[in-house]
C-alpha cells in the first residue's frame, strides 16, 4: 500500500521547487536576441542581482551549472601554476579546487572536516605563514550542502585582514544567495558566484558571477580566460556578446520572475522565512536524535546552514528510508554525497518553500521512521509544529 499518489515533494538541495508562476513566464515564444525587450531583461537581471549579492561590481550571467560558475570565476582572475588555499567544510569548495587543479593551476586544501565550518583561526595562521604571498586566492563556500555547514565569510575576511595577506577571496555563494545574507562588498568579497536552481527558485542552467574592482584589475593579467567565461568579451556593446552566443531566452524569462517574486517578499523576509523552516527541521531532528540512530552532521548548532539539514544516521544505513519516503510517501529526500554517501540524507528547506511543504516532508520523515523500525525519538513532527506556533505570530 503507498500513500504517495499527488504532487510530489522534492525535498533535495537543487534543484529545488520552481514556482508555478516561473514556469508560466518561461512559457512563451522565442524572441529576436539583438534588441528591444531581451536588451532590458538581461540589464533589470543585472541591475536586480546586484541587489541580491549586495555589490556595486560587475554581474555576469552564464548557460552554465554551478560547476560552469566555478571555471567562469577562477579562469578570470587566475593564471597558470598560480597556487589557490581551498577550505574544507565539506565537498563543494574541494571540488572547486579539483576543478582548478584540472586547468593547471596549484591547489592546497586547508583541511577542516565535514563537522564544522571553517576555522577562521587556522586561515589566519596558514596566511601568516605565506610570507611570499604565494597564495593566490582563497576557494570557499557560505553554505555547503553536503555537510549542511554555514561558513562564517566576514570572519575568514577578518582572518585575512590580520594576515595582512593580498589574496582574493573567493565564495561559493550558490546555496545561500536569496536564502540567507550575503553582503558581497561589506564583507571584503572580490569573487563571488551562485546558480539559478536553490534560493533564486528558477531551473538550473544559469550561473552568476559578481566581480569587484580589485577581481577585474587582476582579470587584466589572467593567463586561464578563454572566450567562453571571458569578462572582457560579455562586456562588450553588442548584446550577443553578453552571454558569448545565444542568450538562454526561456531561463531568463523565469529567472525575471523568479527575481521579482524574491523582491515582492522582500530580502529580509524571506531569510527570516528560511531562518524558521530551518529551526523547525532542525526541532524535529533534536527530537528524533533522542533514539540515539539519527544525528546531526554538524556538531555546532551556531555552524547549520539555514538552508539545508544533513541527518547522520549512526550505525544504520538510509537508503530504506530515503526509499520509503519516495515510494512510499512521494517525498524525494538527498542522499549523503561524498564522506557521507551511505551515512546520511539530507532534508532541503530553501527556494519555493512553505510551512506544510516542509511539515509534510518530515511527517513523511518520520513516517518512515516507525515503519522501518529504526530507533528515534517520538514527536519530531509535533516539535516542529510547537516551534513554528510560538513563532509565527496569529
Amino acid at each position: 500500500m503507498t500513500v504517495g499518489n499527488g504532487r510530489q515533494f522534492l525535498s533535495i538541495p537543487g534543484p529545488t521547487n520552481v514556482p508555478d508562476e516561473v514556469l508560466a513566464a518561461m512559457q512563451r515564444p522565442a524572441m529576436d536576441i539583438y534588441a528591444g525587450e531581451m536588451i532590458g531583461i538581461t540589464d533589470s537581471c543585472t541591475a536586480d542581482l546586484k541587489k541580491i549579492f549586495r555589490t556595486r561590481g560587475r554581474i555576469y550571467i552564464y548557460a552554465a551549472n554551478g560547476h560552469g560558475g566555478w571555471e567562469a570565476a577562477f579562469t578570470n582572475v587566475l593564471s597558470r601554476g598560480e597556487t589557490v588555499l581551498v577550505l574544507e567544510s565539506g565537498r563543494f569548495a574541494v571540488g572547486w579546487g579539483e576543478m582548478a587543479q584540472m586547468m593547471g593551476v596549484a591547489v592546497e586544501v586547508l583541511e577542516g572536516g565535514w563537522r564544522g565550518a571553517v576555522d577562521p583561526a587556522a586561515v589566519e595562521e596558514r596566511l601568516k605563514r605565506d610570507q611570499a604571498h604565494v597564495i593566490k586566492a582563497i576557494f570557499v563556500v557560505q553554505i555547503d550542502t553536503a555537510s549542511g555547514v554555514v561558513n562564517d565569510i566576514p570572519a575568514i575576511r577578518k582572518a585575512m585582514d590580520a594576515a595582512k595577506h593580498p589574496a582574493l577571496l573567493m565564495v561559493d555563494a550558490v546555496a545561500s544567495l536569496g536564502c540567507m545574507p550575503f553582503e558581497m562588498d561589506a564583507w571584503g568579497v572580490d569573487v563571488a558566484m551562485s546558480g539559478s536552481q536553490k534560493g533564486l527558485m528558477t531551473p538550473p542552467g544559469l550561473a552568476f558571477v559578481a566581480a569587484n574592482a580589485r577581481a577585474r584589475e587582476v582579470h587584466t593579467v589572467a593567463n586561464l580566460r578563454t572566450l567562453y567565461w571571458d569578462w572582457t568579451f560579455r562586456e562588450g556593446e553588442i548584446h550577443y556578446q553578453k552571454y558569448c552566443g545565444t542568450p538562454p531566452e526561456h531561463l531568463l524569462f523565469g529567472l525575471r520572475k523568479a527575481i521579482d517574486m524574491l523582491l515582492a517578499e522582500g530580502l529580509e523576509h524571506a531569510f527570516r522565512r528560511h531562518a524558521l523552516l530551518a529551526e523547525a527541521t532542525r526541532a524535529a531532528v533534536a527530537q528524533w536524535a533522542e533514539g540515539q540512530v539519527l544525528a546531526f552532521s554538524i556538531s555546532n548548532p551556531a555552524e547549520r546552514a539555514n538552508s539545508v539539514t544533513c541527518v547522520l544516521m549512526q550505525g544504520s544505513d538510509p537508503e530504506p528510508l530515503l526509499d520509503y519516503c519516495r515510494d512510499k510517501c512521494g517525498v524525494v529526500l538527498g542522499v549523503g554525497l561524498g564522506a557521507l554517501t551511505g551515512k546520511a540524507f539530507r532534508i532541503a528547506h530553501m527556494g519555493h518553500c512553505n510551512a506544510p511543504m516542509v511539515l509534510g516532508t518530515l511527517g513523511a520523515v518520520e513516517m518512515g521512521l516507525k515503519a522501518l523500525g529504526i530507533p528515534h525519538g517520538a514527536g519530531g513532527v509535533q516539535a516542529a509544529v510547537e516551534y513554528l506556533g510560538r513563532q509565527v505570530a496569529a
